[in-house]
């Protein structure tokens, strides 16, 4: 049976947060250290979600801040989420967060195929299958912080790569990659450390 893709897009594109009255995400730049969450909220903010930090990050959130150069995590209008962030697909969030060696031929057939805009019902078809796809590129991480012009820095909460930061530049090259410290993944910790440090890996 073949995928309506339209159907399938848009039941995707629900699982963002469009709350009324959420700052901009580059507000988050300026905004002071949140303080730290408690144990009891730190699980119930998992349990909703359906997912268990990484454990730098939870850490942090019970020890440091719950935001303040990135996303605030709170409960808000819609339940636990991120301040500002309109990016993270929720309905993704438990998924394992794919390597893009993974999809990287099938992004590239997609391409390939793309119909002539003539054919407006093929078209439309195409385009909700890439969409798709892009959904499905973040599935499994956390948009922790806007960089500005389409740039988002990611936070990895499932999957082999859970507790990694990955940086998304798709706005200009179509890539997500991973960020790096030293020679190796970059972890929550090392981002927040060395706030600095170019980690990121082209």
């Amino acid at each position: 049976m073949s995928t309506d893709w339209i159907a399938e897009y848009r039941r995707l594109s629900q699982g963002h947060r469009h709350e009324a009255g959420v700052p901009a995400a580059w507000e988050t730049y300026r905004e002071p250290a949140a303080p730290p969450l408690s144990e009891g909220e730190v699980r119930e903010a998992e349990a909703e979600l359906g997912i268990a930090f990484p454990e730098e990050y939870r850490e942090h959130l019970l020890r440091v801040s719950a935001g303040g150069r990135f996303n605030r995590l709170e409960r808000g209008p819609e339940g636990w989420g991120w301040r500002g962030d309109r990016e993270t697909n929720y309905d993704l969030l438990a998924e394992p967060f794919p390597h893009p060696d993974s999809y990287a031929a099938y992004d590239d057939e997609l391409g390939e195929r793309e119909p002539p805009r003539e054919d407006a019902a093929a078209w439309a078809v195409w385009d909700a299958e890439c969409g798709v796809l892009q959904e499905r590129k973040t599935a499994g991480a956390v948009s922790i912080r806007e960089g500005g012009c389409g740039f988002h820095t990611l936070l990895v909460v499932t999957g082999p790569h859970r507790g990694e930061m990955w940086f998304d530049s798709r706005a200009t090259c179509d890539l997500i990659v991973p960020m790096r410290f030293r020679g190796r993944p970059a972890t929550f910790a090392d981002w927040v450390a060395h706030p600095g440090v170019d980690m990121v890996a082209y």
